[in-house]
């Protein structure tokens, strides 16, 4: 059942749709069960005298032209829909189809005009006329042209997202918002486990947490992964309380978002005689898949905004524009970031036994995966240059750690030696120089 929801969780363009149309067969049901009390005469459906469906050929009628609009439409829907997917992958990257597959607006619209479909469908199939008898499901056929109605006015949503969705500024934002809540889960996850106060001491870990990683490293009886995938999550609480039970430390191999090969050690557990007991919670509680997903991997948020301005910096596009606008929001993501409270990657009880180790995630690797890539692919545009410049010079007030500032200045200076390699323009040149002394100017602190 867990997987199972798992499963459901994921990206995909069938759970609402199908939800929709099992809710449609319901509703059918129900109006079909009043209309055939009205047939034998138990019960009576009261409408407005104008409201009303004739006779069966005039219902066969409202209801042949309710399918073949409604199937014409549906068929624009999917086609539209696989344009947008096309032109996504082509401008954003094949990655950032899954946030097209899961919009809410596509999937509703596809979901009611299927919907609606079915429902006039079955309909149309018990609606019938034998000799002098007829029987005209009148609430059935009124709820049809109903759902008629809420499906054409879905479709105007769904236009009008459409629209949106496949501007730049529109799938920065949402990169950058799940982003932002991926950051929420991981502030509430340190917060939860107990081992801020530990690191706040240091730019690294705790000794006694670095001393009892290496061992459970060297010690413990390894936990072999039985998927090959990516890491996708980690039930932290589930694994600490399952950890706790056993009164043992489980030491994980992987953070969220890194490539598990089946056979690969998981984790280790300290002692190894508890190794039996939690290697099913530790399979169950690392969740592993195809893809990689930013419920806790924020480096893959990173790694989109990175891919759209690579995409954007290219000599088949040369979009500076996109490029800078990536930079900026790359900015305010490592903000976030840096604003974390510090952590040591242990988690603990109350009493302040380690019983789940994970590995960190250092701002220094964030840091190059944001940066890195951009800056080697913008030889000889100064403005995205400049723009690198300037995004570490906007962190320097939210920087709290000497680690933090050296990765900084580190791309600072990487940067502006890349910039005096190249032949530019004497004014070009000085602009850079200017934002070089500024970002080292604000970044500027005990060493």
């Amino acid at each position: 059942m867990r997987r199972a929801w798992r499963a459901l969780r994921e990206p995909n363009l069938w759970a609402i749709p199908l939800a929709i149309t099992l809710a449609a067969l319901v509703l059918f049901a129900a109006t079909l069960a009043w209309d055939v009390r009205q047939a034998r005469g138990v019960a009576r459906f009261v409408r407005p005298g104008w409201f009303s469906v004739g006779g069966p050929d005039d219902a066969r009628a409202i209801l042949g032209a309710i399918l073949g609009t409604v199937s014409t439409v549906l068929a624009l829907i999917f086609s539209l829909s696989l344009l947008v997917f096309s032109m996504a992958a082509s401008q954003f990257g094949p990655r950032l189809i899954y946030r097209f597959i899961r919009d809410g607006a596509t999937q509703v619209t596809i979901g009611l005009f299927l919907a609606t479909f079915l429902h006039s469908l079955l309909a149309f199939v018990v609606e019938r006329q034998e000799g002098d008898y007829a029987f005209v499901p009148e609430a059935t056929i009124l709820t049809s042209i109903l759902l008629v109605v809420v499906s054409f006015a879905s479709l105007v949503v769904y236009g009008h997202r459409v629209s949106l969705a496949i501007q730049t500024s529109t799938v920065v934002s949402s990169i950058v918002d799940d982003v932002r809540g991926a950051l929420a889960e991981a502030a509430a996850n340190r917060a939860a486990a107990g081992g801020i106060v530990a690191a706040a001491q240091g730019d690294g870990p705790a000794p006694a947490i670095d001393a009892l990683a290496a061992r459970t490293a060297a010690e413990g009886a390894p936990v072999y992964a039985e998927r090959t995938g990516y890491v996708q999550a980690i039930e932290h609480e589930e694994l600490f309380a399952a950890a706790d039970r056993a009164g043992a430390v489980v030491r994980l191999a992987y953070r969220p978002g890194q490539f598990v090969m089946r056979g690969a050690a998981l984790a280790h557990v300290l002692p190894a005689d508890r190794q039996a007991a939690l290697a099913p919670a530790v399979e169950d509680h690392v969740v592993i898949g195809r893809h990689r997903t930013l419920r806790q991997d924020l480096e893959f948020g990173i790694s989109q905004l990175v891919e759209i301005a690579l995409r954007a910096l290219s000599p088949a596009v040369n979009d500076t524009f996109t490029g800078l606008t990536c930079i900026d929001w790359l900015g305010y993501a490592l903000r976030q970031f840096a604003e974390l409270p510090p952590w040591d990657g242990g988690w603990r009880t109350p009493s302040g036994t380690v019983r789940v180790l994970e590995p960190r995630l250092r701002f220094p690797r964030v840091v190059k995966a944001a940066f890195d890539q951009i800056r080697e692919a913008a030889p000889g545009n100064p403005a995205v240059r400049i723009g690198l410049l300037q995004a570490c010079a906007r962190l320097a007030p939210h920087i709290r750690e000497h680690e933090q500032r050296r990765a900084l200045l580190a791309q600072v200076k990487a940067t502006w030696e890349g910039a005096s390699a190249e032949a530019l323009a004497q004014a070009d040149r000085d602009d850079i120089d200017a934002a070089y002394r500024r970002a080292r100017e604000a970044l500027a602190g005990p060493e």
